[in-house]
């Protein structure tokens, strides 16, 4: 007896939970704070470091005058599309998507489906739609009303029609795909990573620089096969701003070999085996340079903080006597191929562009070339393609929607016959429709009484 006590109980509270989670309320409240913090995602920088949140989001003043560093560190507000809490958020509304589907939707379709026939004349009282055709043939409305599109079930005297019932599916599609689209946004936080490279023209890389990953997104970094940077370079315009940046990239199997080229730039990725390589960022890394007919030497270039807001600069100090006591000083704003040159006191000696000569310090220096390294972004997702075909079945099932689902029902008692309908939605429309119909017949029953 307890036992059956507690499993009606447990019935019972089971029961109040997916009435709960398909209620329309709790269902809105959850897709509102889903697009809260998607907002919040998008207008606070993602994956950033600690430092650069102190420093933008002090505690005085606070943003908003709560929201500080230490508050966006807490709640996990640097990565709110893989924190625990957003894929709470959207598993939630995953389920009560899938309670209102089962608790709503498809017993709306089951009802839709079945049919049947009015047997007395003042049941079409009930309909928002009745007339009475005295001279009317129920043969002549199945046809005309089967003209219309209609799917037509008659028997002796009875009547029912419809269509339109794809309309009652569309709304059960829009919450499958929705499904689709949560799925494969956990999917993808679950198993994708988020990688950044800067890499010098001429070198070969793998991703290890991961700054997101999921938590099942081992197997998608890639491990059997690496990316040579064949050459980066930037277009300038005629003013000197930077016009696109672009990189040839080349895939390397795991014996070396280039299994795929391509030469990308903003917006344009390299994508192979899932993964997506974008143009990002660019920096200067090296220069190489000679000293009278020495061979070629290379040597790092910094990126200098600029004062007040300046024009970002890159420099290098090199040293024109074997014990240093001596040197120059390298200066260039960006990558086409103009330095600055300077002495220990700072003096601007001359300006040199790449392949041309100058005379410091006794000796001739020859600048050969910069070296410019590029700043790329690495996405795997691999939940993109179901989130793509759930919005695809989004717009189908949301097309299917707008498709009345109509009925009408009729009647023949002697001469007179009742006739009577609905429709879920555009009301105006089904009239106009159900009047011309009921006209067939009316002209029907009047050409039939002229003959006779």
């Amino acid at each position: 007896m307890f036992q059956k006590i507690r499993f009606q109980a447990n019935q019972i509270w089971r029961h109040q939970v997916v009435a709960l989670l398909a209620n329309l309320k709790v269902a809105i409240a959850l897709l509102l704070a889903i697009a809260v913090f998607s907002i919040l995602g998008t207008v606070i920088e993602q994956g950033q470091t600690i430092d650069f949140y102190r420093e933008n989001y002090p505690e005085h003043p606070a943003l908003f005058g709560f929201l500080s560093y230490k508050v966006i560190l807490a709640i996990g507000l640097e990565h709110v599309y893989g924190s625990w809490w957003f894929l709470a958020l959207l598993i939630l509304f995953g389920t009560s998507l899938t309670a209102c589907t089962f608790n709503r939707q498809l017993p709306i379709l089951k009802a839709s489906k079945r049919w049947f026939y009015y047997t007395k004349p003042q049941s079409f009282v009930k309909l928002p739609l009745a007339t009475e055709i005295i001279g009317g043939n129920l043969n002549d409305l199945a046809q005309s009303l089967q003209s219309k599109n209609y799917k037509v079930y008659q028997a002796d005297d009875r009547l029912y029609a419809r269509k339109g019932l794809i309309g009652r599916i569309g709304p059960i599609v829009v919450h499958a795909s929705m499904l689709l689209v949560l799925i494969g946004s956990i999917w993808g936080s679950l198993t994708g990573f988020i990688a950044q490279e800067m890499v010098p023209s001429g070198e070969t890389f793998q991703v290890k620089n991961i700054t997101e990953a999921g938590a099942w997104s081992a197997n998608q970094v890639p491990k059997d096969w690496s990316v040579r940077v064949n050459r980066f370079w930037i277009d300038y315009t005629p003013k000197g701003s930077i016009d696109q940046f672009y990189s040839d990239l080349s895939v390397l199997d795991r014996d070396g070999k280039e299994v795929n080229r391509e030469t990308i730039h903003v917006n344009k990725p390299l994508k192979y085996k899932g993964v997506s390589f974008y143009q990002a960022n660019w920096d200067i890394h090296a220069i190489r340079f000679t000293f009278n007919n020495s061979p070629i030497l290379q040597l790092p270039v910094s990126k200098l903080e600029s004062q007040n807001g300046g024009r970002q600069v890159w420099g290098t100090w090199i040293p024109t006597k074997p014990d240093l006591s001596a040197g120059i000083t390298l200066i260039t704003p960006d990558l086409q191929g103009t330095f600055l040159i300077y002495d220990e006191k700072g003096n601007l000696l001359t300006t040199i562009r790449t392949n041309q000569s100058a005379e410091v310090n006794g000796v001739t220096f020859t600048l050969k070339e910069a070296i410019g390294s590029t700043g790329l972004q690495i996405k795997a997702d691999p939940g993109i393609p179901i989130v793509y075909a759930g919005f695809g079945l989004l717009m189908l099932g949301v097309i299917m929607s707008y498709v009345s689902h109509s009925q009408v029902w009729a009647l023949q008692v002697g001469d007179r016959l009742y006739v009577g309908g609905k429709t879920n939605r555009a009301q105006v429309s089904f009239e106009s429709e159900l009047i011309d119909v009921t006209n067939v017949v009316d002209q029907g029953a009047i050409a039939s009484g002229v003959a006779a």
